[in-house]
């Protein structure tokens, strides 16, 4: 059985950092409500960790040490700090967001002084609690932190991270997920937060050198690459960016999933989307069980981020299906006049054959099933859509579609593809991902974004696959060969008692359910970091 695993990372079984505790200076309310300003100064100490004692606790683990081995030893210390912020929600609504800065400490030259900022984007977390700046939180629902910090933070790089309106201390009723506009405005004024933080800090000899790095993971590789857009239509700087496996091609990988590519964790991910463009453009449905079955459509549109922990939890109480977003019956497709189209398009929408020697069919078969979360009418009618305005994907090109769609979601879709509008990066660029990737797919958005930039000066964009087929070449090939090993490991781990004793095919499943969440994350941050040091 398939099982959406969320992002956690190699960090997971480390100690508790040391040090931790929570102090600061005199804090209290700032005047000012505007975006971008802080709404209690200065920031909060929740944690600070020398770099000794941060390597010897992640070193304690058999996790914490592959961290380790992959962002290399500490060289900094780090203080982490709480803030509190100003910034919109989708419709302009003033809400107070929160996140971390992560300040680099110690006597080494990189520690201090003027530093680089890195502006970081999470990725998709399914509890309202999250919170990136709790130290104390690595070991449990943190572990992306935990990743940033040892890649970025304690390698000298100054850290501002965002939760996202919606979530920890948020009063916003809803998350902006995937929603291009609203999430680079709370990039950018949570970077302006940070920046008015840092001199307030105990580090307050370590400054903003001016450069600015941007990056993310999963829904925050969307978010770096939106802020990127913005930041650069602004004229501000970007000194470079790496987004990692994001879904950029928004139209192109949702017509993916609604035609049979069921992505792991699409019944989690569904509601989020929803309850987001329903908020922000109100056509989603009209009410929800236009849209979603009725085993699940009272209570979903206020369901995620979820207040009920863990996330797991939603499954077993019956509040949503674990794989089944689509009904494993297939509808029947009508096109007017059009007896073939109807049933070609039919045809797309009925269950993926499995094939035995590719693990990934029976991930979009689990995908459907009884009870199911998304209505057959709503394939029906985006599927209609997607024939008559087909995503560029569909035709052998890179483009969005030619009009924009009919479809409320779908037109959604399309106003947040980051291919949409004349935008390329003039800032350099790193595309990482996995190209066996089940959730976010490299070849639909990764590949995707490259082809659609590919008339760019040379070196402006350069895609990362840590996972090629072919093996590892080029300047990335130390960390190609490093994920790939690593997956080795785990497969052969799998296998033994202490794995699981699962079969091979059995060990292939989990080593898949794992691909998105746990392990290409430390290895493209790796990628990032490297990037990053050219400049």
């Amino acid at each position: 059985m398939f099982r959406y695993c969320g992002i956690t990372s190699v960090a997971c079984a480390a100690a508790l950092l040391a040090a931790c505790g929570s102090d600061s200076p005199t804090a209290a309310p700032a005047p000012s409500t505007a975006h971008g300003t802080l709404a209690v100064s200065p920031p909060l100490r929740i944690a600070s960790v020398d770099a000794a004692t941060f390597q010897a606790q992640l070193g304690a683990s058999p996790s914490g040490a592959q961290l380790l081995e992959v962002a290399g030893a500490p060289i900094c210390g780090v203080d982490f700090y709480y803030m509190i912020f100003w910034t919109l929600g989708a419709l302009g609504e003033i809400t107070q967001s929160s996140g971390a800065l992560m300040v680099p400490t110690g006597a080494a030259p990189a520690c201090s002084g003027p530093r680089p900022i890195v502006l970081y984007g999470h990725g998709t977390q399914f509890e309202k609690s999250f919170n990136i700046a709790d130290a104390t939180a690595f070991t449990t629902t943190n572990a992306e932190g935990a990743v940033v910090a040892a890649t970025f933070a304690a390698q000298g790089y100054i850290v501002v991270a965002p939760n996202y309106a919606g979530y920890d201390i948020s009063t916003l009723g809803y998350h902006p997920f995937i929603n291009a506009q609203q999430q680079s405005g709370e990039m950018i004024d949570a970077l302006a937060a940070g920046r008015a933080a840092l001199p307030t800090t105990y580090a307050a000899s370590t400054s903003d050198n001016g450069q600015l790095f941007l990056t993310g993971y999963s829904a925050g590789g969307y978010v770096a690459m939106a802020t990127q857009r913005a930041l650069e239509a602004a004229n501000q700087t970007v000194t470079a960016a790496a987004p990692m496996s994001g879904p950029y091609a928004l139209e192109a990988l949702f017509d993916a999933v609604v035609t049979g590519h069921v992505s792991l964790g699409s019944t989690l991910f569904s509601p989020l989307v929803t309850s987001s463009y329903q908020n922000a453009y109100g056509n989603v449905y009209n009410t929800p069980s236009d849209f979603y079955s009725a085993t699940y459509a009272t209570g979903i549109g206020t369901l995620m981020p979820t207040t009920v922990t863990p996330y797991t939890a939603l499954f077993t109480q019956g509040l949503l299906p674990e794989l089944a977003l689509f009904d494993s019956t297939t509808p029947v497709v009508t096109v007017p006049n059009d007896p073939t189209l109807s049933t070609e398009l039919t045809d797309l929408l009925a269950v993926p054959t499995v094939n035995p020697a590719d693990p990934v069919t029976a991930l979009f078969a689990a995908g459907f099933g009884n009870p199911y979360l998304i209505n057959n009418s709503v394939r029906v009618d985006y599927t209609l859509d997607a024939a008559a305005d087909p995503d560029g994907t569909a035709v052998g090109s890179p483009a969005l579609a030619a009009a924009p769609p009919s479809y409320g979601l779908r037109l959604d879709l399309y106003t947040n593809d980051l291919r949409n509008g004349s935008w390329a990066p003039n800032s350099p660029t790193l595309l990482c991902g996995g190209e066996n990737d089940p959730t976010i797919f490299f070849s639909v958005d990764t590949l995707t974004m490259a082809a659609f930039w590919s008339t760019l000066p040379p070196n402006t964009v350069t895609v990362l696959d840590v996972d090629p087929a072919a093996g590892p070449s080029g300047p990335f090939a130390a960390i190609q060969a490093g994920f790939q090993e690593s997956q080795l490991q785990l497969l052969a781990y799998l296998q033994t008692p202490a794995g699981g004793g699962l079969s091979l095919a059995g060990a292939q499943q989990a080593l898949l359910e794992q691909y998105h969440g746990t392990s290409v994350p430390p290895f493209c941050s790796l990628a990032a970091r490297t990037f990053f040091s050219q400049f």
